[in-house]
């Protein structure tokens, strides 16, 4: 009886381990799944208040350009590492929750937030030396003697100083707010 008893313990715990493997097999494929599916421009757009960002940056070179090179939402708003990605992620819902909410579900909503939700944009990125700007534009890449001259001066210095893509470059593909007054009447 004893061991019976401990024949059945012992196929139960196998097939406890296999059953904890598969669940985390399948939770590992339906989280991938969920992030690659929320990477997409298509997703990204779904939402009303991302309508007029995506006119804009239908607008730029990060959309149609020379080279034929289409950089998307998520290659320049979302890490590539797992770690990032994730924080960037949880960091995206608070958007869509004023989406949902009604704080920007409006253009004229949305503008109203707009210089907020830029420099939140434009901190994150100088916090990570331009990190998704850097997964294609590098400066040890770049010929420039390709460039235009003024562009070409301002490369190099960049790159001497150390300064990242941003500090250059907000409004690239999207339209840059403008500060809001402050002033009171």
């Amino acid at each position: 009886m004893a061991d019976e008893t401990r024949h059945t313990l012992g196929f139960l715990r196998w097939l406890g381990i296999l059953i904890l493997v598969g669940i985390g097999f399948f939770f590992a494929l339906g989280s991938s799944a969920f992030i690659e599916t929320t990477n997409t421009t298509e997703f990204c757009t779904s939402c009303h208040s991302m309508q007029w960002v995506q006119e804009e940056w239908m607008e730029s070179y990060h959309y149609k350009n020379a080279s034929g090179v289409r950089a998307g939402c998520s290659d320049c708003h979302v890490p590539h590492a797992l770690g990032p990605k994730l924080y960037a992620k949880m960091m995206a819902a608070k958007d869509v929750w004023g989406e949902i909410m009604g704080t920007i579900d409006t253009e004229e909503k949305f503008e109203a937030h707009r210089w907020e939700m830029a420099n939140r944009v434009w901190a994150r990125m100088e916090a990570t030396d331009s990190r998704e700007c850097r997964s294609c534009h590098a400066f040890d890449s770049m010929d420039l003697t390709e460039q235009e001259r003024t562009s070409r001066k301002k490369h190099k210095r960049a790159q001497e100083e150390g300064k990242t893509c941003i500090e250059c470059h907000k409004g690239v593909a999207h339209e840059e707010p403008s500060e809001p007054d402050t002033e009171e009447t």
